[in-house]
């Protein structure tokens, strides 16, 4: 359990770090109306995995009770949707653009605004489907609270993560802008990371 654990928090710091729409987005508040506004929408954001986690639990749950094969077909898919994500990354562009004209809201307005861009993201659903199921480590056991665990941890992960990319906008923003292999190399992480952890899932 605490091998599989200490991957998943690895994988997962490695994503929360990878530049992306939620993490930019984030960054771009908080460089325009300081940490805090960060800090709200990175709430609102984990608030939305909430969601997620609960849907991938007792769906995901049920499905293991009916058919290993069924589940092993899931984590085949995921696996390959993790590799279709590193050929998109791949293929990407590797300059890394801040726009900092957000207008200004409310600590609330931004908290609703990152449940929202959680939750009518369909690929984030997809995501934590492609993800979780590959670092569960007894499928025979409790596999709901398995998940629940799995996602608490996701969340603190990129709580913490985010919420430092926040109090640290204007820093991170220079190094952005100013290193020009930066973008190469926060690319290649995630080619790397979404690669590893598709390698994880099918590896037995």
């Amino acid at each position: 359990m605490l091998e599989t654990l200490i991957s998943f928090s690895i994988a997962t710091l490695a994503l929360a770090i990878s530049p992306g729409p939620d993490n930019i987005y984030v960054l771009t508040q908080s460089l325009a109306n300081g940490a805090k506004s960060g800090i709200a929408t990175t709430a609102g954001l984990i608030s939305g995995c909430i969601v997620h986690t609960t849907l991938l639990a007792f769906g995901i749950s049920a499905i293991i009770t009916a058919s290993e094969e069924i589940f092993y077909g899931i984590k085949v898919l995921g696996a390959c949707y993790l590799l279709y994500l590193a050929y998109r990354v791949y293929k990407s562009d590797e300059h890394i653009s801040l726009s900092t004209d957000a207008p200004k809201k409310s600590y609330s307005q931004l908290f609703k605004i990152g449940v929202i861009m959680n939750l009518v993201n369909p690929k984030v659903m997809i995501f934590f489907l492609a993800f979780f199921p590959g670092f569960l480590w007894n499928e025979d056991g409790n596999t709901v609270l398995q998940f629940y665990i799995l996602g608490i941890t996701f969340m603190v992960i990129s709580f913490i993560t985010f919420s430092s990319i926040a109090l640290a906008a204007g820093s991170i923003s220079k190094l952005l802008l100013n290193w020009k292999s930066m973008g190469m190399v926060l690319k290649w992480l995630q080619v790397l990371v979404f690669v590893g952890i598709a390698a994880f899932i099918l590896i037995p």
